[in-house]
């Protein structure tokens, strides 16, 4: 599958410039470090939804999967950072998820509140996942394409789950419509990224 329908595949309006993997390898420490705390973050997330959401038996139950997929996830981007005689940077702001966060609602209702950080969740794996799959076809560091190719399939099945979960409980709300509005916005978003050598840079 190209580059290009896999990304039609997870709705992204716009691929990541394939000049964004020079970047990657200019500064390898960098991008792992950076992609630690992403793991880290994520788990966080599910972690914030779970406690805002106790009642939600199958998403506290799905999420708390997740979440410790993720740290397992922030495991092994640190082992691959110790294997190369390096020690994990300091946490890293990522620019990007602020952006995106600027399309949420404030206020409204619990149900629109729990749509959109959900397919917040979802439009954060998609990228990842898209990242991800353009670093296990491109990149010259072979224990490191083979790495993200593995990490791509998990992310794609997170993206899946909270999409899945946004459309379930989304009552009143049409998911469809505000997914497609949150792509038009990510479209926009990801025009200033891919110059810098971190995972959504």
């Amino acid at each position: 599958m190209s580059k290009g329908s896999k990304s039609v595949m997870l709705g992204l309006q716009l691929p990541t410039d394939p000049r964004w993997v020079k970047l990657v390898e200019s500064n390898i420490h960098e991008v792992l470090t950076d992609h630690a705390w992403c793991e880290q973050k994520a788990a966080s997330n599910a972690i914030s939804t779970i406690v805002r959401y106790p009642e939600l038996t199958d998403l506290v139950e799905k999420l708390t999967k997740v979440a410790i997929e993720e740290m397992e996830h922030f495991g092994m981007v640190v082992e691959k950072i110790k294997e190369r005689g390096w020690t994990l940077g300091p946490e890293r702001k990522d620019p990007y998820i602020h952006d995106l966060a600027a399309f949420i609602k404030k206020g409204g209702s619990r149900e629109e509140q729990l749509v959109d950080r959900l397919l917040l969740a979802a439009m954060i794996e998609a990228r990842s996942c898209e990242r991800f799959r353009l670093l296990s076809k491109k990149i010259q560091d072979e224990d490191l394409k083979t790495f993200y190719h593995e990490l791509m399939i998990s992310e794609a099945q997170h993206y899946t789950t909270f999409i899945g979960f946004a459309r379930q409980y989304g009552g009143r709300v049409d998911v469809d419509a505000r997914w497609k509005a949150f792509l038009a916005h990510e479209a926009q978003v990801i025009q200033g990224y891919g110059k810098r050598e971190t995972m959504h840079g």
